[in-house]
């Protein structure tokens, strides 16, 4: 039995590796956003932002 589950965890990693399961956090968590890029400008520049 230890044999086989050997053989199928083998075949599992080499699947894994030509053919990766879908990941979601690799397509929806893409990083900060424009909003985090004003506050970055204005922390940086002193500038006040005001909006409308």
């Amino acid at each position: 039995m230890a044999f086989w589950s050997s053989i199928i965890g083998c075949a599992a990693a080499i699947r894994d590796f030509f053919a990766p399961r879908y990941r979601p956090e690799r397509h929806y968590m893409r990083g900060p956003g424009p909003a985090c890029a004003r506050q970055r400008d204005v922390v940086s520049t002193g500038a006040r932002i005001t909006f409308n």
